[in-house]
């Protein structure tokens, strides 16, 4: 997260995005949360997952990796361009083209910061999960939005641009998720100077200006 300019939306900024974007954890704050996620993440070998708002196919790479069936779904058409063969679906995240209880899990990487209306995204993830199925999201923290951080980025043409985001406070992921028939298990947080402390340009002052600042949390939870 950074200072950025040229707000825009989620649509919009990822399709400028997709040609850059990476299929790795490509920076230190983005390896901090796939560390946190794959810590929560259960077994799922042989198992029917849907990588929710896939990017460029971070996790569904991960996840093909260890034998799992991966669906990826995207809204942007460019990420799918730029992500993982096998199964992918564009698609908006609040209107899933599955059926209910399709998934044994369902992952999703800093993505439901895009949703404005937190309780239909939970209701519609909580739609495709099998009853004791696994619901796993990261989102941008906050806190982390309150202290005026954000998640910006530099397309081709050195132009910045700023993702816009909405602000789901930790509690209120709690209520929506209980009236979804989820169950949540677990919450990490990802905090400067605590879990990140990996060294990056600039780090001695971002650590020092930031130090326990959550930036990213982690949300592990299970369908009832």
């Amino acid at each position: 997260m950074s200072e950025g300019s040229g707000l825009v939306s989620a649509r919009e900024g990822y399709e400028r995005w997709a040609p850059s974007y990476p299929d790795v954890a490509g920076n230190p704050l983005m390896r901090v949360e796939q560390r946190l996620m794959l810590r929560l993440c259960p077994p799922l070998a042989g198992l029917r997952v849907l990588d929710l708002a896939c990017g460029t196919g971070r996790y569904t790479h991960l996840l093909r990796a260890t034998g799992a069936e991966v669906v990826a779904l995207d809204l942007s058409a460019g990420m799918l361009r730029h992500g993982p063969g096998g199964p992918r679906v564009c698609a908006d995240m609040l209107r899933l083209p599955f059926g209910a209880a399709v998934f044994d899990a369902v992952l999703s990487g800093l993505a439901i910061g895009h949703c404005h209306d937190l309780d239909a995204w939970m209701i519609e993830a909580a739609r495709v999960l099998r009853p004791g199925g696994t619901l796993l999201y990261s989102d941008f923290h906050c806190e982390a939005a309150r202290a005026g951080l954000t998640r910006s980025f530099s397309d081709a043409h050195q132009r910045s641009y700023t993702l816009m985001h909405a602000c789901h406070e930790p509690e209120a992921q709690r209520r929506a998720a209980a009236r979804a028939q989820l169950q949540v298990s677990a919450m990490l947080e990802a905090r400067v100077g605590i879990e990140l402390t990996e060294p990056f340009d600039g780090s001695e002052h971002f650590y020092r200006r930031w130090h326990g600042l959550p930036l990213v949390l982690v949300v592990q939870a299970v369908r009832r």
